[in-house]
């Protein structure tokens, strides 16, 4: 039995035939799911099945769909207390010993910036980074071909503290700590280039600063959890965001200012790194103590919490600014806690009251008008900043304040007549 004839095939046939290409066959008919794919550049993918790796660089984060439901990260428990970061000294394991014995439930590996090189915030970060070295200059941090001596340094360094802080720990056992690292932003801020310039001037340069920081801190995060049990906290210091934002960091030269951030470029990296970290379990804290913390872009992200100084005029009594105000308030509403700095960082000429402490907090809630008994959720007692500046004892007396602040806040009184928003 034969099938009937296709005209159309016979056609092409003839005119092939014509032309002298009577041996060539016709094309196959084009299936149109694979010519698109094809023409995306998948042309190997299986439809329903996931792409194949693409190559290339810059930051890679998988997203969530619209539509998929956001995974919810267990929270850390009501009226726990912590630190920022830094701690006074160079003896890692008298600091971490103070910070274990005192901080309670959520102690932070701590940082002990005056041991010099490597161990302040930028050199500490930056020897996290993947694939990407430091040295040092006259001017600071530059990014050298190769890790020499102050990159070894720095990794030395805290590959020591996390020894003593597991060590530290190892009593107690924590179910949460906090590890922390200058934000992708501010690192770029604060470290150049082979040509001297700021990291921050060469958008490409930041995308993979940015990828390098975060491959280095989901290496980071597993080491502490695996070594500690516990869940990992990620504090990302952003305290140049503001500067990066208006555009008044100066450049090399002094004469001008490097151009400023774009709010939404800005928040994209922040957000990448809020996704990935989160993917892996662990929740991130944007901190930024300056004095104009831009509340509205690090809430907006997806951030576990933010980090800020309570104490600041423009949020505490009669100097208290209304648009200040609201932006903590939006915060609360959205049900973001506040690492809410409390305590100062040197010793005050008089030893403060816990009351006393709690009444700035309790005051804030109290003008929002949330109930005084929610600041235990939506308030995590801190310093001021990091106490690198102090003397070991008031180190150890500011974090057994924070945690005796955490717990007022689990036991308030005096609520007032507010909604409980």
């Amino acid at each position: 039995m034969t099938s009937a004839s296709d005209p159309a095939a016979d056609a092409l046939a003839e005119a092939l035939a014509r032309a002298g290409l009577g041996g060539v066959a016709p094309p196959a008919p084009v299936d149109p799911l694979s010519a698109a794919l094809a023409a995306a550049g998948l042309a190997d993918t299986v439809p329903g099945a996931p792409a194949p790796p693409q190559l290339g660089g810059g930051m890679t984060v998988t997203t969530r769909e619209e539509d998929d439901e956001p995974e919810d990260l267990p929270r850390w428990p009501s009226g726990i207390a912590t630190g920022v970061g830094s701690m006074p000294g160079t003896d890692v394991r008298e600091a971490a010993a103070i910070v274990a014995g005192e901080i309670g439930a959520m102690p932070f590996l701590p940082e002990l910036p005056a041991r010099g090189v490597g161990a302040d915030m930028i050199g500490r970060t930056a020897g996290l980074l993947v694939d990407i070295a430091v040295e040092v200059v006259p001017s600071g941090y530059r990014v050298t071909q190769r890790p020499g001596r102050d990159h070894r340094r720095a990794v030395d360094l805290l590959r020591g503290d996390l020894d003593a802080f597991d060590e530290a720990c190892d009593p107690v056992r924590p179910g949460w700590v906090k590890v922390q690292a200058a934000g992708p932003w501010t690192l770029a801020a604060s470290v150049e280039t082979h040509a001297g310039h700021r990291v921050l001037t060469d958008r490409g340069a930041v995308r993979e600063f940015a990828a390098s920081l975060l491959e280095g801190l989901r290496t980071h995060v597993a080491e502490v959890a695996a070594r500690s049990g516990a869940r990992v906290v990620v504090q990302l210091d952003e305290p140049s965001l503001p500067a990066v934002l208006r555009g008044t960091l100066p450049t090399a030269s002094g004469y001008g200012t490097v151009r400023s951030v774009d709010r939404i470029d800005a928040a994209d990296v922040l957000r990448e790194f809020v996704d990935a970290l989160a993917g892996i379990g662990s929740p991130v804290v944007l901190h930024c103590c300056a004095d104009e913390p831009p509340m509205k872009l690090l809430s907006g992200v997806g951030a576990a919490a933010i980090g800020i100084d309570g104490t600041r005029r423009s949020v505490t009594g009669d100097t208290a600014l209304p648009a200040a105000l609201d932006a903590i308030g939006e915060v609360w509403d959205a049900g973001t806690p506040i690492m809410l700095g409390l305590v100062a960082t040197t010793a005050p000429p008089r030893p403060p009251e816990v009351t006393a402490l709690a009444k700035r907090a309790f005051d804030l809630a109290d003008r929002l008008g949330f109930a005084r008994h929610r600041l235990a959720e939506l308030a995590v007692p801190t310093p001021t900043c990091g106490l690198a500046g102090t003397d070991p004892d008031w180190a150890r007396t500011a974090l057994g304040l924070c945690r005796e602040l955490g717990a007022a806040f689990l036991d308030p009184t005096g609520d007032k007549d507010v909604d409980d928003r």
